[in-house]
């Protein structure tokens, strides 16, 4: 219930709060009082358009919450879901708060985490209407319409199983789209891919490959000069007369005459030992070496070829070999995909199918039985409106489907099924029947949502209801019907109602006036609750515009029928 309405620097407001009731609360005033004022100021909170216009003269910013006492498990699904995704914590209820500067820039809180209008908007959505003059009308929407018709006939559950069938459906027609689109891309890149896997094949690469030819080919290309450098140095180790090895011969040869006459050359005598025979292996390699050399130049240009297509191929599948064929790996995985997805396009197809018929029939049973509960609340919403001074008032609800490929009848469907849904209007006789949501009076608005209200209290779960304008053009009878017929629907849920009407106020379990006075040179608004004595005072006044004798005694039989 919305437990509690602060407005601060609103318009013709300095400083007002109003603590509702449960049940059936009227706030009533003489015209031009400023009952508007407080709905002006509620919508704010509940994430209306707002202008710097708003905020009263002289003042910086203008400020509204509306404490709403909900238990959690109460929260719509999807409300709560953003409440925790935003780590709003709302066990003890929720409070919904708008600021306003004189400059028309607006702030939005909801239990005091800064959220967009837009979120504010969402999230009251779901636990209160106010219906009159303003645009917050749940039972404008159509999806909401058939929320309420659903419920209604008692066909929840079989429309939340063809949403899934249509859910499933999508996703099969989702899956044959993307088929579809490779499909025309299938043939060349078939091409591609068999062209990628053939070249990468033809070259027959070899990890570690590369590394090596590099070297090959530094060693081929330098053929030349290494045998020159290998034959030179062959020569002067060990096969001239004069190389090194001859020469340490003779050393070797002295040293060993030395030590044998002095132990201290001994040491230098092994050294020269383990030399030569690193020297002679030395000059066997230098030898082998020389001859080993290949002068082929075509061996050279073999390699310099090898290179050239390894460097080819990086170019266009990978920096390395190891990438080069990880890529043809790749491109045969993509090949076995697309030479079999003929196949399970043809298979989603068949499946797609199956499911449209399965779809098709469910949705059509629905329909049917749709039809069949808006029948019924045609002929009550119409007696309903009898009641409440709207006699001859036609009412309907408007099924229809539009041509479409999602059934196998050539329908359109949406994850509600094949309806489109619009509760349609005529208040006066004669008059071609047109969509609630075009209703100009807002009375009559009002009328229509309090017959809707009344009729589908068990499938509407928003707890929270306001009505504005709602006794404009009734009187007598009809009025004191509305009253009954709010207090009614006041048992299940929270009703405030803005009224004119004593037939009306007289059958609220509570009652604030408003009252505009001068201090000073402002004019204030105040907002009371009327007790007893002040209430009957009030009904009295809304009776004969002033007090008597006998207004008061009328005042008082009102209230005494009416339970209050």
């Amino acid at each position: 219930m919305l437990r509690e309405l602060h407005i601060k620097n609103f318009s013709i407001i300095d400083d007002a709060t109003v603590e509702f009731e449960e049940g059936f609360n009227v706030i009533t005033g003489e015209t031009g009082a400023g009952k508007s004022v407080i709905i002006d100021a509620l919508c704010l909170a509940l994430g209306e358009r707002a202008t710097g216009e708003l905020v009263r003269g002289g003042k910086k910013e203008a400020v509204v919450e509306a404490f709403f006492d909900i238990p959690p498990k109460s929260l719509n699904p999807s409300t709560r879901r953003f409440l925790e995704d935003n780590g709003i914590d709302f066990d003890d209820g929720l409070i919904l708060k708008r600021i306003i500067s004189s400059q028309g820039r607006s702030r939005a809180y909801i239990n005091g985490s800064l959220v967009n209008v837009q979120s504010l908007a969402d999230t009251s959505r779901n636990i209160i209407d106010v219906h009159g003059q303003y645009e917050r009308q749940s039972l404008l929407s159509s999806e909401n319409q058939m929320d309420l018709l659903d419920a209604f006939g008692g066909l929840v559950s079989e429309a939340e199983e063809v949403s899934k069938l249509y859910e499933t459906q999508l996703a099969l027609v989702r899956q044959i789209s993307g088929l579809v689109q490779k499909e025309k891309e299938r043939a060349q890149r078939l091409d591609i891919l068999r062209f990628r896997i053939s070249e990468i094949d033809a070259a027959d690469l070899k990890p570690g490959e590369e590394e090596e030819l590099t070297e090959d080919v530094k060693v081929l290309s330098n053929a030349g000069r290494l045998a020159e450098f290998a034959n030179h140095a062959y020569t002067s180790l060990y096969s001239s007369e004069s190389s090194c090895i001859a020469n340490l011969t003779d050393i070797l040869k002295s040293l060993r005459e030395i030590a044998a006459v002095d132990a201290r050359a001994k040491d230098a005598l092994k050294s020269v030992e383990d030399a030569l025979p690193l020297l002679e292996e030395t000059g066997y390699f230098l030898r082998d070496y020389r001859d080993d050399i290949d002068f082929s130049p075509e061996r050279l240009e073999s390699s310099q070829e090898r290179l050239e297509l390894i460097k080819g191929l990086r170019k266009k599948y990978g920096d390395n070999i190891r990438e080069i064929i990880s890529c043809r790996e790749r491109a045969a995985i993509e090949l076995e995909e697309l030479q079999h997805s003929e196949e399970e396009l043809e298979s989603l197809k068949s499946g797609l199918e199956d499911q449209k018929n399965r779809f098709t029939e469910k949705a059509l049973l629905l329909s049917g039985k749709r039809k069949t509960a808006a029948k019924k609340i045609e002929s009550k919403v119409e007696a309903e409106l009898e009641e409440l001074s709207m006699p001859g008032t036609d009412f309907s609800v408007r099924i229809s489907a539009e041509k479409g490929d999602d059934t196998t009848g050539g329908l359109k469907a949406t994850h509600r099924g094949i309806d489109k849904i619009e509760f349609l209007i005529s208040p006066n006789v004669g008059e071609e029947p047109k969509p609630v949501s075009k209703i100009a009076s807002g009375g009559e608005l009002s009328r229509v949502m309090l017959a809707l209200k009344g009729i589908l209290a068990k499938g509407d779960k928003i707890p929270v209801l306001v009505f504005d304008e709602i006794d404009a053009g009734i009187g007598g009878r009809a009025a004191e019907t509305v009253g009954w017929k709010l207090s009614e629907l006041a048992s299940a849920r929270q009703v405030i109602s803005i009224t004119h009407l004593p037939q009306i106020a007289s059958y609220a379990g509570a009652h604030f006036k408003i009252e505009k006075k001068i201090e000073g040179e402002r004019t204030i608004v105040e907002i009371n609750r009327m007790e007893k004595e002040e209430r009957v005072e009030e009904v009295a006044r809304m009776l004969s515009g002033k007090m008597s004798e006998a207004s008061i005694n009328h005042a008082k039989e009102m209230l005494r029928k009416s339970g209050a």
